[in-house]
Parts: structure tokens; sequence; C-alpha cells
């Protein structure tokens, strides 16, 4: 492994920290607030800006954004966000921790799994990791078109038979891939002045979508969905659009089983103990039940 690729990492882990702490804040502040509309933005961002708390977690994401910009620079795409992806476990105990209640099994199961993923990850960097070539201009452009698709589907379908907290989650999480990706490109030789616009669509719709679940679902649920989707799509994003390798042999299976080892974490994280709303049954840090229809 490289310097540069372990400096990567280190600051990946920084990042996904930063960010975690920083969704659990906004997490809090937003389900205080009164019901954010995705019809009145102006009047939904002039809520959340106003709101101290709201502000402080938004900075701590921000911050965790350019140190995860940062570590794009040195590191590939996949080992970055793998990295990214274990961080959800930050999220399941500091979510206990600020809620004052203890993980349930599957939660626990979720960091045990993901933390080992990561030590996976870690081993098989012994066989040295390289940042790929390139992709081109049209393969990024059309991937990043379809997970746009797959994301409107989710908003538009998918909340008839998913709870509300769960969809926006998803969509958020997927919308915030394309910031990922897009970031990667801007990051490296791409050409930054196009991507630097699906850097800012990306981010800024997964932001809004968040917000609204986090009205209506507990952290660990919406924004563990949306670090699963975020850090998932972008990781098979940089194999198979941007031609990240894998090594081979023993090695690569390795690597293989830390990708899916910290997406699995994740999962067990993400899914609401209450599948009918979407929320936790003990700990969440909502202050009311609001009805779906008005985080939309």
């Amino acid at each position: 492994m490289s310097l540069s690729t372990g400096a990567g990492l280190a600051l990946a882990l920084v990042s996904t920290t930063l960010t975690n702490v920083g969704y659990l804040r906004e997490h809090d502040a937003a389900a205080a607030l009164p019901c954010l509309s995705m019809r009145r933005p102006l009047h939904s961002l002039t809520l959340l800006v106003t709101s101290r708390p709201w502000a402080l977690g938004f900075a701590m994401e921000a911050g965790g954004f350019l140190i995860y910009a940062t570590a794009l620079a040195l590191a590939p795409l996949s080992l970055v966000q793998s990295i990214a992806a274990g961080g959800v476990g930050v999220l399941g105990f500091v979510s206990a921790r600020m809620t004052g209640r203890r993980l349930t099994r599957r939660e626990l199961g979720g960091v045990v799994v993901a933390v080992a993923g990561l030590v996976a990850l870690a081993v098989s960097l012994a066989g040295g990791s390289s940042g790929g070539r390139s992709g081109s201009a049209t393969a990024i452009f059309i991937w990043l078109g379809a997970v746009a698709m797959v994301a409107l589907l989710i908003l538009s379908l998918g909340r008839k038979v998913l709870p509300a907290p769960v969809a926006l989650g998803i969509a958020g999480g997927l919308l915030f891939s394309i910031g990922d990706v897009s970031t990667k490109i801007v990051t490296g030789s791409g050409p930054i002045d196009v991507f630097v616009i699906t850097v800012i669509a990306g981010y800024g719709a997964g932001t809004a979508l968040l917000q609204a679940g986090y009205q209506t679902g507990g952290a660990l649920t919406v924004a563990g969905l949306a670090t699963l989707l975020s850090n998932a799509v972008p990781i098979v994003a940089g194999t198979v659009v941007l031609h990240e390798p894998v090594p081979s042999g023993a090695l690569g299976g390795l690597r293989a089983l830390a990708f899916v080892a910290v997406s699995a974490g994740a999962f067990l994280l993400a899914q609401p103990d209450d599948p009918g709303t979407g929320w936790p049954v003990r700990g969440a840090s909502v202050t009311s039940a609001r009805g779906s229809s008005h985080a939309a």
C-alpha cells in the first residue's frame, strides 16, 4: 500500500466519523422543527439554517465532506467508500449514547460485521492498490443518470409500499452516491466543470431528502440507509465505471468479502425496529410522530 493510499484511508476514517456525528445532530434538530415541506423549499431552508443545532450538525457534515474530497484525491474510490461504509458503526454507537439506550442485538451485530469488513479490507491492502484509469464521460453520465432515475422511482413509487423515512433514506443515499462519484471525478482528471454540477445537485437533493426523513423516522434508519447506499453504489461504480482493479487470488477474494461485510453491517444497522413505520421502537429521538405527507 502506498503512502498516499494510506493517508487517504486515514482521512476517510476521520471524514466518516465527523459526517455521521453531524447526521445525528441534524436529525435531532430537524425533528424538533415545524414540518419541512419539499413544496416550500425556501421556507424549509430558512427553518434549517436559522436553527443553531442544525447549523452545527451541517457544519460538521460539510467539514467531513472536505476531508472526504481530500481522501478521494489520494486513494481509490472503492477503498475510500469501504472505510466510509464502516462508519455506520460510528452512527450506531453515538446514536445509542445520545439517546441513552443500548444497541439491540441486530444493531450490535451490524457494528461487528462492519468492523470485521474494515479489518478484512486492511489485510487485503497487503496486495497493493491503484486508482485505476478514468472512465469515459459517457459511461459515467449513463451511470449517474440511471442512479438518479432509480431515486426518482423510489420517491414516486416506493413510498406507496415503504415507510416514508425508509423511502427518503434510500433515495437520499442514492443521490449522495451521485455526489460521491462526481467528487472522485472532480478530484481526479475528469471534466471538472461538468461534474461540479452533479456534485452540487447530488448532495443538495440528498441533503433535502434526509432532513424530511429525519422528521418522520429515527436517525439510525434514515441516515443508516443513506450511508449504506451512498457507499455501496460508489464501490460498485469504482470497479465497473472507473475500472479500479481488484487484487487477484486470495487477497482479491478478501477484498470482495470486505466490501460485502461493510455493506451488510450497514444494512443491519439501517433496519427499523418497527418495519411498519420505519421508526426505532426504543430510543427514537423524534419529538412527535408527523404524518408522512408532511415530509414530502
